[in-house]
């Protein structure tokens, strides 16, 4: 991208480059069914969301992980029950390379985007 003089510069924001969040659960949601959904999809992450429909996290295969032997203890442990990435998230009108160096810098390739009121209204990637 060329500046000239002259020329009002725009900040592209989270808004601008989010796209919508395309696997979710509920954070209810047991373990073996979350690595299931995982891998039967092709994804990396899935987004979690609470009780209310906020946003919980970003839920990737590397917090699913530790749990690959599956036994009896990943068929009755919830997702909130364990490891993932949490708050805070991205907002809509956080300007994109603020929001670049949060993800570098907490080693994320994907990051929620939330509404004022918790709710996750989008996804923002790399």
């Amino acid at each position: 991208m060329t500046i000239t003089l002259g020329q009002p510069m725009t900040t592209a924001t989270v808004g601008d480059l989010m796209r919508h969040p395309e696997l979710q659960i509920s954070d209810d949601v047991m373990v073996d069914t979350a690595m299931d959904i995982l891998h039967s999809s092709g994804a990396d992450h899935l987004l979690v969301r609470d009780e209310g429909g906020r946003c919980a996290g970003l839920l990737t295969r590397l917090h699913l992980a530790p749990f690959q032997a599956r036994s009896w203890y990943t068929e009755r442990t919830p997702v909130r029950d364990i490891v993932f990435d949490r708050a805070p998230f991205a907002t809509i009108g956080m300007p994109a390379t603020t929001a670049a160096a949060a993800m570098r810098s907490r080693g994320l390739d994907a990051w929620p985007v939330v509404d004022h009121d918790g709710h996750a209204i989008g996804l923002l990637s790399l």
